[in-house]
């Protein structure tokens, strides 16, 4: 008789940052290990009412519950007894409890330790990738999983059905009305360009909402929300909540409700361009086959610029020069820093227009871009297929 084979354990770690990138992240991968892969998955969240943003079902006050078949634990002070699973998840360097690494180190068989890292598309991380670090103290090696946009690292999060979802929303009108409805609100105006917008705090809000008002094109803007809402408020002059819909000039504002990742999803769907931040948001942008704006983490000395750039030499590689000079230049723009903070005044009309004139382009360097894409293993296959060659 054949024994069926043990269903590997998984504790993934996550320690909420910028509220919603992170967690964002695990959650997606937590559930894909679950759904896709049959593994028992504990994920462990230092802060469950950022994580209850973007998954509902989430009651801040358990300290453990599940949710779409994850194990979900309340990561706190004065961490638990516990026995580690097969495969331990350390995502974007949170640092482990000390009492779950000496329990690691007591297993009979050691744990596959993976720091998963933050996405980049730096060329020195394909030499990085999957590189070991032994603990100084424990008989434990811990490895460095980079996700990227190569086959040669780690890879981005994507659902097997991912496409099929996008395709049947996309190619449903009844669908699109139910998930306007869904939200508060009418479909957009049919003449309007729609714009998802999610970013952090940013100067040039004001300014790039400016454009937008005193422009030739309808747009409707879909606000999140979120912290940026105070530099809404300053724009329109007036307090701002979920449901409200304001008008300047040529520009419809409407501030939606936070909504969950597949809610979430469907904006990207049903927007032509995405303003989008962080990295979680970032990549799904990336599947949307959309024309996308990226709000990147700010980072001392502008180190952020040059993960920027590093992406934008690969996104931009197969555009013509004026498209791709229609990319770089407002990206810049939006991401300037100097040593007193964002710098106001670089968002025009000119660099505005000029990614309207490059439109057409832009729809086509997307779709591309994520057709490439589409020919990689996702990173949750790369990484269960790396740590089954440890275990």
């Amino acid at each position: 008789m054949i024994r069926p084979a043990r269903q590997v354990a998984w504790d993934v770690f996550c320690h909420v940052i910028d509220n919603y990138g992170d967690i964002g992240v695990c959650w997606r991968l937590a559930r894909q290990l679950t759904s896709e892969h049959g593994c028992a998955v504990r994920l462990w969240v230092n802060d469950l009412t950022a994580f209850r943003r973007i998954c509902p079902e989430i009651d801040p006050l358990l300290p453990a519950q599940y949710a779409q078949g994850v194990e979900v634990r309340h990561w706190v002070a004065g961490f638990p007894d516990v026995v580690p699973g097969d495969v331990v998840i350390e995502a974007f360097a949170c640092q482990l409890p000390d009492n779950f690494v000496a329990a690691m180190a007591a297993r009979r068989v050691s744990p596959v330790w993976v720091n998963l890292e933050y996405l980049s598309a730096e060329a020195w991380v394909t030499g990085c990738h999957t590189l070991p670090s032994p603990h100084p103290r424990f008989p434990l090696t811990k490895y460095f999983f980079f996700p990227g946009f190569s086959e040669t690292n780690g890879g981005v999060l994507r659902e097997r059905d991912l496409e099929d979802r996008r395709t049947a929303f996309c190619n449903s009108p009844e669908q699109q009305i139910e998930f306007w409805l869904s939200l508060g609100f009418p479909p957009p105006p049919a003449d309007a360009l729609v714009i998802s917008f999610f970013s952090y705090e940013n100067a040039m809000i004001g300014d790039l909402l400016t454009v937008w008002a005193q422009g030739k094109v309808p747009i409707c803007c879909l606000a999140p929300e979120t912290q940026t809402l105070t530099l809404l408020e300053t724009f329109a002059g007036q307090s701002l909540r979920a449901g409200n819909t304001k008008r300047f000039g040529q520009l419809e504002i409407r501030v939606l409700p936070f909504v969950a990742q597949t809610d979430y999803d469907r904006l990207l769907w049903a927007s032509d361009i995405n303003f989008v931040r962080g990295e979680d948001s970032f990549v799904r942008a990336q599947w949307a086959e959309k024309p996308m704006v990226w709000h990147i983490y700010p980072q001392d000395e502008g180190a952020h610029l040059i993960k920027l750039g590093a992406f934008l030499d690969l996104y931009t590689a197969s555009a013509s020069t004026a498209t791709a000079d229609a990319v770089r230049g407002f990206h810049e723009a939006w991401n300037a820093r100097m040593s007193g903070g964002e710098q106001p005044g670089l968002i025009t009309p000119e660099l505005w227009q000029r990614c309207l004139d490059a439109l057409p382009d832009l729809r086509r360097l997307a779709l591309n871009w994520a057709n490439y894409l589409k020919k990689q293993d996702d990173l949750c296959s790369r990484l269960v297929r790396f740590c089954r060659s440890k275990l």
